[in-house]
């Protein structure tokens, strides 16, 4: 038995910090590629409550009627601040609203830093985390992951490349500002094995004060993921400040939501309800309508670290 719902924007109660507000006032005026796709497509198909997914949830979040999701809002087009500099948007909001759809209950998603988030996670402070987070064997060692999207790591330059990068061995002997917390961090390490000169890896607290670092020359260059590497430097608001090396994707891996490990119920009706959105195409519109189409995933996995 299914029943139709009401869907509500995805939102966050938690303040703005400074540093993540300038940039978002950057870059929500006027509207980017990635949004203009979006608002373009319309609202995707209405999903309706599967009774039987909304039965399997644990008894507290059914009782709640409420999911609450960390994120961290830096990484456009995955997730970033709208216009009112409050509400997260993206393509992991609008999935997670999907999700909250076809679960029957609402989805908060909620800004926080993205070092700490698997942390918040394991003191219960969230239900779920989705927020760009690369499947690794350390962090399983914190969470079970549900793999919904795929994407390696790319550089980011200032534009016209002054210093003339090419690939990650022209990182060497160079300033690299880089999230903290992230698999960047980890690949810059590996990468710093082949090179003569030490890379100076600036570690900032969200990609946008990476970005920031660069735009005021104070790195030589950004390592991101792919989807946010392409979206700041292919929008109108941002392309004359940065620039994509290449299309080259180092160390792909699976983007996971990730779930508190001893919560296994919430853990298995996440994942068939992720798959439920796959096989009925309702993902693939959501991930085409931000221009993401290309990191989609057949299968929803569990737990799908790629080798290092």
């Amino acid at each position: 038995m299914t029943r139709t719902r009401t869907r509500t924007r995805t939102r966050t109660r938690r303040a703005v910090p400074g540093a993540v507000l300038a940039v978002a006032v950057l870059l929500t005026t006027g509207c980017g590629a990635g949004e203009e796709a979006a608002a373009a497509a319309g609202p995707t198909a209405d999903v309706a409550v599967d009774e039987a997914l909304h039965a399997a949830l644990p008894d507290d979040v059914r009782e709640a009627g409420v999911l609450t999701v960390a994120n961290d809002p830096s990484y456009p087009p995955a997730s970033s601040f709208g216009p009112d500099g409050r509400t997260i948007v993206g393509f992991e909001p609008d999935l997670g609203a999907a999700l909250g759809d076809l679960l029957g209950v609402e989805v908060h998603f909620e800004a926080s830093p993205f070092d700490g988030l698997l942390d918040e996670l394991g003191a219960g402070r969230f239900d779920l985390v989705m927020s760009a987070v690369t499947d690794t064997a350390e962090r399983e060692q914190q969470a079970d992951f549900v793999n919904y999207f795929r994407a390696g790591s790319s550089i980011v330059v200032a534009r016209g490349n002054p210093l003339g990068v090419h690939d990650l061995a022209g990182l060497c002997g160079r300033s690299v500002a880089v999230e903290a917390g992230t698999v960047q961090v980890g690949l810059l390490e590996r990468a710093q094995a082949s090179c003569a000169l030490r890379i100076d890896v600036h570690e900032l607290p969200t990609n946008d004060d990476a970005l920031l670092e660069l735009r005021t020359g104070r790195a030589d260059a950004v390592l991101a993921d792919y989807p946010p590497a392409v979206f700041v430097t292919t929008d109108p608001r941002t392309q004359n400040s940065y620039q994509l090396v290449s299309d080259t994707q180092y160390e792909p891996g699976l983007y996971g939501i990730a779930v508190a490990p001893e919560r296994t119920e919430l853990r298995d009706v996440v994942t068939e309800a992720l798959q439920r959105l796959v096989d009925d195409g309702v993902y693939q519109e959501l991930l085409d309508r931000w221009e993401v189409g290309h990191g989609a995933v057949a299968a929803v996995t569990v737990n799908g670290a790629l080798p290092a």
